[in-house]
């Protein structure tokens, strides 16, 4: 199962509009993918789920998945963390 560690830069961590962005982005692979945060885990397609990772600026997330496209969709996520969201 591919993972990549992250740090989330953007000025509100993956809240409201980043995390909204980052499920929307998850959700376009059918490959399962999590997403954790110190001890916690949550589902990469559900915003709630993302939601109470807490991850604030300068956190450091791991993102695991696992499917036929488990490595485009890393790249994908791993894309939109790195733009900082687009500047949302």
């Amino acid at each position: 199962m591919p993972e990549i560690t992250l740090t989330v830069h953007h000025e509100v961590g993956l809240h409201a509009r980043p995390a909204a962005m980052f499920v929307r982005t998850a959700k376009q692979f059918g490959s399962a993918i999590k997403v954790t945060h110190g001890e916690r885990k949550a589902n990469a397609k559900s915003i709630l789920s993302v939601l109470t990772l807490g991850v604030d600026q300068g956190a450091v997330i791991t993102l695991y998945a696992e499917g036929e496209d488990a490595d485009q969709a890393l790249e994908a996520l791993e894309a939109l963390v790195e733009d900082n969201f687009g500047g949302v």
